[in-house]
């Protein structure tokens, strides 16, 4: 047994390649991201710092766990999706030689166990692959978190060898959890099968394929009228998310039946061109390549447009939120007084607080503002107590901290600067979309220094030179998700690498069993050219589909956004985002699809190999 599959990996490596690629990619990144987690774990802060510092820090290494938290699942995904749609293609392809080895007397079992040892096979290979990938992605990560702000210059993850040893098991679990499905499928396959094609060959849409397809689809709807019923902003957000994944899953299952019915769309605008039509035929009759290529773009532009749409929306929503709760007309980035022209100037101050309450210390910021001219320039209200009983030794909860369980009239210790203080609550405000104002203080207790900006409400007829509140609220807002913006695209980075190796693994595939379609082309009239630029028209086709399909599912993720408080204002299409990934995904497959075929139709007709 373990011949057979060490001969399958060594004469089929080409198209195990992919996955391999895949397995290496996967043990490197878990590899790096369990080292850096380490580090993390356990941080060396530099002496000197101030306790608000130590506080950022410390911040600035949860985001970064954080990041390589998500990092590790999401290679560990698509490690597994490309394994499985490696082996459940060449499960397709081997069928003849498995109904072969059942002739000879091999039972089910015995072809379980050789797809599986296989799998093992090429998991260890890529684990051993994926080790010094590991380490040059452990400093590029470093360097790259450290780029982002959210790790100090003087970081350092050193060799962990744990890490390496666990990314490497992780590796081999990947590509045996990719391979169950084929192993069963080819358990499945008859001696007969061995001479004459099986309707089980021919058919694509397993049941269990159906039935996770459909169910996707299901709750993906149900999702969409939730969300749209909501009428909520957060809820959109959650559900939005949820509807991603499913959306994403059920198009992909579903993509033998509708990646054919979409590809006939871009068919009608070139109609009746040779090229176009035998492209559009290679669609329309070959589900299972066209479905092969389109299922990783459907969940990578499903996933990735929809989050940074979702994130790109919150963005605007805070704007949009900010600009209904302000009665301001511009923000200058230094005091004024009330004067000519002037109907209420509320001039804030940010400095850094050390909050005590019991046992907890909250390391932040305080803003001090004047109750009256911050009321007279805001919407805003407190759910409980009055702004107007800020004076003194008194704080006010922000919205930032409206839901930490701060209780009316008690009592919390304070530092600012370098007095500590007791201050009584006076007001807690309610929670909004922007959590960046934690507490308010009374000036008077303000200590030298801090970040001020004044928020001028003019009188009518008066002008005065500043930034207007829209401007100003949309440019706080995209400074709130900055952040998550950075988080995003690494991600986004790291899920396009990956898609990069499931297409080309597809089309590589799918072009070594093409050959003999490639030569019938060639002796009907073709050319080598002509062959070649159909096999390109048809990837291009079919990444126009998965594009299209994609973004349908970002679509449904957004329809709840649009559905909120805030409605179209609030709503972000990332179209820059979208037009990237199309154009990328058309250089990537096509320039395969070019190549490989030019390759596959290299020999002269009427030659043979060797």
């Amino acid at each position: 047994m373990l011949r057979l599959s060490v001969g399958a990996l060594r004469t089929r490596w080409q198209l195990f390649a992919g996955a391999v690629v895949a397995v290496a990619l996967g043990v490197g990144l878990v590899q790096s991201d369990l080292q850096l987690l380490a580090a993390t774990d356990h941080p060396v802060l530099p002496p000197g710092l101030s306790a608000y510092q130590r506080a950022q820090v410390r911040e600035g290494y949860v985001g970064a766990a954080t990041l390589l938290g998500m990092s590790v699942m999401l290679a560990v995904f698509l490690s597994v999706f490309i394994v499985s749609t490696t082996f459940g293609f060449m499960t397709v392809q081997r069928r003849r030689e498995f109904g072969l080895l059942r002739l000879v007397g091999a039972q089910r079992g015995y072809l379980c166990v050789m797809v599986v040892v296989e799998a093992a096979l090429l998991g260890a290979a890529g684990s051993v692959l994926g080790v010094p990938v590991g380490t040059l992605a452990t400093w590029a990560q470093s360097w790259l978190l450290v780029e982002l702000g959210m790790l100090p210059s003087w970081f350092d993850a050193p060799w962990d060898a744990g890490a390496v040893w666990a990314a490497m098991v992780i590796g081999v679990c990947t590509a045996l959890a990719g391979v169950l499905a084929a192993a069963w499928r080819a358990s499945r396959i008859r001696p007969l099968e061995a001479v004459v094609e099986g309707r089980s060959a021919r058919q694509v849409m397993t049941g269990w394929r159906w039935f996770w397809g459909l169910s996707a689809a299901f709750c993906t709807v149900l999702l969409v009228i939730a969300a749209q019923a909501a009428r909520d902003l957060v809820a959109g957000l959650m559900i939005g998310l949820v509807v991603m994944i499913s959306g994403s899953v059920a198009l992909s299952q579903l993509s033998p039946v509708v990646v054919p019915l979409a590809g006939r769309l871009p068919a009608i605008v070139v109609r009746g061109n040779l090229i176009a039509d035998l492209a559009r035929a290679g669609v329309l009759h070959a589900v299972r390549r066209s479905a092969a290529t389109a299922a990783p773009l459907i969940v990578l532009v499903g996933l990735v447009v929809g989050m940074w749409g979702t994130f790109g929306s919150l963005a605007k929503a805070v704007g949009v939120e900010e600009q209904r709760l302000i009665t301001a007309d511009v923000v200058l980035d230094h005091p004024v007084a009330a004067g000519p022209g002037i109907a209420a100037a509320s001039v804030q101050t940010a400095v850094p607080i050390v909050v005590t309450r019991g046992r907890k210390t909250v390391y932040s910021e305080a803003i001090g503002i004047d109750p009256a001219a911050y009321q007279a320039t805001h919407k805003l209200r407190p759910r409980k107590g009055s702004l107007d009983r800020l004076t003194g030794n008194t704080i006010a909860i922000g919205p930032g901290m409206a839901v930490e369980g701060y209780k009316l009239g008690s009592t919390l210790t304070v530092a600012l600067g370098n007095k500590q203080i007791t201050v009584l609550v006076v007001a807690i405000m309610p929670e909004t979309l922007d959590v960046s104002e934690n507490f308010f203080i009374p000036r008077t207790l303000l200590p030298a220094g801090g970040r001020t900006e004044t928020l001028v409400k003019l009188a009518p007829g008066g002008t005065l030179d500043g930034q207007p509140v829209k401007k100003w609220a949309a440019a706080r807002g995209e400074a709130q998700q900055r952040s998550n913006a950075d988080l995003f695209a690494a991600l986004m980075g790291l899920a396009g690498i990956f898609t990069a190796v499931a297409v080309v693994n597809a089309v590589v595939m799918s072009t070594a069993d093409r050959r003999q379609e490639f030569t019938l082309s060639r002796l009907a009239g073709l050319t080598r050219g002509q062959v070649v630029t159909v096999a390109v028209v048809e990837s291009a086709t079919v990444v126009v589909v998965g594009v299209l399909l994609g973004s349908v599912v970002a679509a449904a993720a957004l329809a709840g956004i649009a559905a909120g408080p805030y409605g179209l204002a609030a709503l972000a299409i990332p179209w820059r985002l979208l037009g990237l990934i199309f154009g990328a995904a058309l250089v990537v497959v096509g320039g395969t699809a070019a190549l490989t075929a030019s390759r596959a139709t290299s020999r002269p007709l009427g030659t043979s190999r060797g």
